[in-house]
């Protein structure tokens, strides 16, 4: 989405009212190259290159490949917006609008201890569920 578009939308709706989300297909996070969409046997073979995943042919785009981080670094890198209200429209305001905010969005003691540690480029190092690490970068 180019950012003007963005920016715009931020400014009439703001992070209370904008939800950061994700419908990637398996091949969020890996290298470019082929995937499936949908079954990984029956399913439509797909390309993924710039960001995209795209038909053989490349006729057409497939699916997302878009992944959280991604969306949060677009927002701040294009369309500037400040990292708080980034981080909210991919955690609060998405969990208010399905209503699982008792549970989920925000660190707040009885809440799921669930929580992305990330650098000043929003670049994963640490992902923690239920209090338990599940994914750490390993540093070389």
């Amino acid at each position: 989405m180019p950012a003007p578009l963005l920016k715009l939308i931020y400014k009439i709706k703001g992070a209370d009212r904008i939800a950061l989300i994700t419908d990637a297909m398996r091949a969020a996070g890996l290298p470019p190259g082929d995937s499936v969409l949908g079954n990984i046997h029956t399913g439509l073979k797909v390309i993924v290159e710039d960001g995209v995943a795209k038909l053989p042919d490349r006729s057409s785009f497939a699916g997302s490949v878009a992944t959280a981080d991604r969306l949060v670094r677009t927002m701040i890198q294009q369309a500037d917006i400040p990292l708080i209200d980034a981080v909210k429209m991919a955690t609060a305001t998405p969990a208010r609008i399905m209503r699982v905010s008792d549970r989920k969005g925000s660190l707040v003691a009885g809440k799921d201890a669930d929580v992305i540690i990330f650098d000043e480029d929003i670049n994963i190092s640490t992902t923690i569920i239920g209090g338990s690490i599940v994914y750490q970068k390993v540093l070389l």
